[in-house]
């Protein structure tokens, strides 16, 4: 629903390149379906989505929201897709995590 919603909405979407490489890594390794992790790289070459870079300045950036004591399950990625949120002045995160709602930024099921 909430990407039916997106693409109604004609929202520009925009990933962050850790986001892409994360989600491959994880339907490689955990998933272990190397087809389906190719295939998904070979979607996010198309030059058509929106990959924002993630250089120092982000990573930097994303200390903000990172810690010693952030829980094991808001990760230095997740903070990269805040970051890359606020950079982006973006209107909302795809998430079902509830870190980003703790941060202050609005999910797109809220849009």
């Amino acid at each position: 629903m909430i990407s039916k919603s997106l693409i109604n909405a004609n929202a520009q979407v925009i990933y962050p390149v850790t986001a892409v490489m994360e989600a491959i890594a994880y339907i490689q390794r955990v998933l272990n379906n190397p087809a389906a992790a190719y295939a998904t790289a070979v979607v996010f070459t198309d030059p058509n989505i929106l990959i924002a870079e993630v250089g120092k300045a982000t990573l930097i950036s994303a200390m903000q929201y990172f810690s010693s004591t952030t829980s094991k399950k808001n990760t230095l990625f997740d903070c990269i897709v805040a970051v890359t949120a606020e950079e982006n002045k973006a209107d909302a995160i795809f998430s079902f995590d509830k870190f980003y709602k703790r941060k202050g930024f609005k999910l797109a099921s809220e849009i």
